[in-house]
C-alpha cells in the first residue's frame, strides 16, 4: 500500500512537471522559435505588460502557395545611403538587387536591401533586408508592413531564390515603441494580400 501511494505521489509530480513544459505553440518550426524568442524575457521585444500574459503570437495559416520562386538583378554599383526608420537614428544599407516573381497569377517586384553595419558582423554579414507592405497593411497586418530575411548564401547559380511569405515577421516597433524599426520604402508595396506570416500585434 505504501508503495502504491509513493507511485502515485510520483506520477502526480511528473505529471505538472510535464504540464509545465508546454510545446511551443506554433504550426512550424519558424513559428515556434519565433514564439519562443518572444516569450523568452531576455530576448523579447515585447512591454512587461504584454509579456506577462503572452501565449503566441497570431499567424494567418500556413499556405504553400506563398512560397515563390523570385529572379534577382543585383543592383550594380549600388550607392550606399542613410535608411529612414521610425527614429531619428538612419542607417547605412545598399540596395541589393531586383525581385520578380509571380504570385495569385500577379506579377510583382521588390527591392532587397543589404546593412552596411550588418557587413561587420560575423553572425550576419550573410543577411539581407527585405522589407514590404501589402493590402493587409494597417488591417489584419501591422502598418508599418512586414520583414523577410532572406540569406545570400540562398542565392542559387541561376539567381533565384525561394521567398516564403509565411516566414515573415513585424518589426519591433509593432510591439513596443522604445525600438527604432526602418520603414518600409513606398516602392515595396504589393497590390496584393499577403494572407502569409505574421498579424498585427493586439497590445494589451
Amino acid at each position: 500500500m505504501k508503495n502504491l501511494f509513493l507511485f502515485v505521489m510520483l506520477f502526480l509530480i511528473c505529471s505538472c512537471n510535464s504540464q509545465d513544459k508546454r510545446p511551443l505553440v506554433g504550426e512550424t518550426e519558424y513559428q515556434q522559435k519565433l514564439n519562443a524568442s518572444y516569450k523568452d524575457a531576455t530576448t523579447s521585444p515585447l512591454k512587461k505588460k504584454d509579456l506577462k500574459d503572452f501565449k503566441g503570437l497570431d499567424f494567418f495559416p500556413v499556405d504553400s502557395s506563398f512560397i515563390v520562386t523570385a529572379q534577382l538583378t543585383r543592383t550594380a554599383n549600388a550607392p550606399t545611403f542613410k535608411m529612414a526608420t521610425t527614429t531619428d537614428r538612419k542607417p547605412l544599407y545598399k540596395e541589393y538587387g531586383i525581385l520578380n516573381f509571380n504570385l495569385k497569377g500577379k506579377d510583382l517586384q521588390l527591392t532587397i536591401y543589404q546593412s552596411q553595419d550588418d557587413l561587420r558582423d560575423e553572425k550576419y554579414k550573410d543577411y539581407l533586408f527585405l522589407p514590404f507592405t501589402d493590402d493587409t497593411s494597417g488591417n489584419e497586418s501591422y502598418g508599418g508592413g512586414r520583414y523577410m530575411d532572406v540569406m545570400t548564401t540562398d542565392i542559387n547559380m541561376d539567381s533565384t531564390i525561394t521567398l516564403n511569405f509565411n516566414n515573415t515577421y513585424n518589426p519591433y516597433c509593432a510591439y513596443n515603441d522604445k525600438y527604432s524599426c526602418p520603414l518600409t520604402p513606398r516602392k515595396n508595396h504589393l497590390n496584393i494580400e499577403i494572407k502569409a506570416g505574421v498579424k498585427a500585434f493586439k497590445k494589451h
